[in-house]
């Protein structure tokens, strides 16, 4: 199947873009906050080959509408499974994408057949306290949108412009910054969400991904996923940082189809 585009309606109201390609067992990539669907480019065609693979961009980011009211990143996703007409699928999910990944399982184990983690966050993880972090949450909040975009690039694509994808990286930043706080301004998260005492419970193949040049803590996330959800495999990949997708995406794109069923 040739990439189709499509606009969905989001929960609530909006619209979320989307594009569907290839025909094989069902995935659904979910992008980083401050970032949009672009992040999959270099992986999308080869797991195409192989999977009927949706990628979209969350709500307010890329091409979809900003929100103006209240929204949930998991009923997003399940909007979208709904729409494609998918009963169950496999979740591939980059930060906060992970997060999203993961929050949705717990909600609705039944409908995912497997999980990728790439420098995956965890919903109730305390993040130690560091100047670059605490500078970056100081953005997020005042809306300093060119201090959070500077600020994006120096944390979390940390090889710079220079590394493989770095100018699609730098251009997702910049036209995303002032989009992702009026997207974070309106995301709810349920009471109680919080994944992190509850990765026991997740019964779907899971595979942990890194790169050994991502952010510190993203490394003691991993481990805590391999060490607590039953059966999780980790990798780490050499020469990538946390926008992995981009950096090395032959290698990961190998991992993914390893394990996706």
């Amino acid at each position: 199947m040739l990439p189709r585009a499509v606009s969905i309606p989001a929960p609530g109201g909006g619209r979320l873009w989307c594009e569907r390609s290839g025909t094989g067992s069902p995935v659904v990539l979910l992008h980083g906050a401050g970032m949009d669907s672009r992040l999959w480019d270099a992986i999308v065609p080869g797991l195409a080959r192989h999977h009927d693979v949706i990628r979209y961009d969350a709500r307010g980011l890329g091409r979809s509408t900003p929100p103006d009211k209240p929204f949930s990143d998991v009923e997003d996703l399940r909007a979208v499974l709904d729409h494609f007409g998918l009963r169950r699928a496999a979740l591939a999910g980059l930060s906060m994408g992970g997060e999203t990944a993961l929050d949705f399982t717990l909600t609705h184990p039944e409908r995912v057949t497997a999980l990728a983690l790439i420098g995956a966050s965890v919903s109730g993880h305390a993040w130690p306290r560091s100047p670059e972090l605490s500078a970056y949450a100081a953005a997020r909040r005042e809306r300093r949108t060119a201090a959070l975009a500077a600020l994006e690039l120096t944390i979390w694509a940390a090889m710079g412009r220079t590394a493989p994808g770095g100018e699609l990286i730098e251009a997702m930043v910049t036209s995303n910054a002032e989009r992702r706080v009026v997207s974070e301004q309106h995301c709810v998260v349920s009471a109680g969400r919080d994944a992190e005492p509850h990765l026991g419970e997740i019964a779907a193949p899971t595979l942990v991904v890194h790169g050994d040049r991502d952010h510190p803590e993203i490394p003691v996330i991993a481990a805590r996923l391999v060490s607590d959800i039953p059966g999780a495999r980790g990798e780490t990949i050499p020469d990538a940082d946390h926008y992995l997708p981009l950096r090395t995406p032959g290698r990961l794109a190998e991992l993914l189809l390893t394990h996706l069923p």
